[in-house]
């Protein structure tokens, strides 16, 4: 698997598992829009990436320079056909699930279960008597 560009180790794993074939990504070097002025305006640093078999378009101007666009791209579109091939298993899915998980709203029994905790931690403190000196 020889990609036009080089990507860390750890997508390069990745895209070795997915089986994902560098010829049938199709790269484009279009100008972005936005802010950026005139560097934006005159040079074509955003990357458009398209893999074929799954129809995934990727674009990319995070950065000024193409290069690294370039190479943001490729993570990205690494990980979303990662998360189309695998679906719930994929490593961003469960991240999501896990964030999900932690904001999810705590149920009835739950938050009455956390307030008899309380109120009896409440009760030990009151029932310690106050320590005299003679």
């Amino acid at each position: 698997m020889n990609f036009p560009i080089e990507i860390p180790p750890f997508f390069l794993q990745k895209a070795l598992e997915l089986q994902i074939n560098p010829a049938d990504i199709s790269e484009d070097f279009i100008r972005g829009g936005g802010k950026g002025g005139q560097k934006i305006n005159k040079t074509s640093s955003c990357v458009l990436l398209r893999h074929q078999p799954t129809g995934i378009e990727v674009r990319c101007q995070k950065h000024r320079e193409q290069s690294s666009n370039r190479v943001s791209a490729y993570k990205l579109l690494i990980l979303k056909i990662e998360e189309k091939i695998k679906g719930s298993q994929s490593q961003r899915q469960q991240e999501i699930y896990k964030l999900r998980k932690q904001k999810k709203k705590r149920s009835k029994r739950a938050k009455e279960k956390i307030l008899e905790q309380k109120h009896h931690r409440s009760e030990i403190k009151e029932n310690r008597g106050e320590i005299k000196n003679f």
